[in-house]
């Protein structure tokens, strides 16, 4: 059974850092591009960074800067390092792998982890 867990979410201040992890199971992700998304309450699951296999990377627009996705290979686990956090950075974040269409659209994904809550808050 392929499994995508995500992990590291929590309560914090705006300006902070954090890091949440995907940590996948069931095969392997090496040859495969991995993505975090985010859905707000109310709002569409949204695009936010993405690794490819080689390692390169792409942020939308909102984020570029301040987040920063990569992947330990040996773990089969996907990172994102969150700087600088603001309270419209609040959202549940997804780890997705996979990709067979358009990078930035949520339905080019198979694979889905169930979401780790982060609330950007004074």
């Amino acid at each position: 059974q392929v499994q995508l867990v995500e992990s590291g979410g929590g309560l914090v201040q705006p300006g902070d850092s954090l890091r949440l992890s995907c940590a996948g199971s069931g095969r392997t992700f090496s040859d495969d591009a991995m993505a975090w998304f985010r859905q707000a309450p109310g709002k569409e699951r949204e695009f936010v960074g993405i690794s490819w296999s080689l390692g390169t990377t792409a942020y939308a627009t909102s984020v570029k800067g301040r987040f920063a996705v990569f992947r330990d290979t040996a773990k089969n686990t996907l990172y994102i390092q969150m700087n600088s956090l603001k309270p419209e950075d609040t959202a549940v974040y997804y780890c997705a792998a996979r990709v067979t269409g358009t990078y930035f659209l949520s339905q080019s994904y198979e694979y889905w982890g169930q979401g780790t809550q982060v609330t950007v808050s004074s």
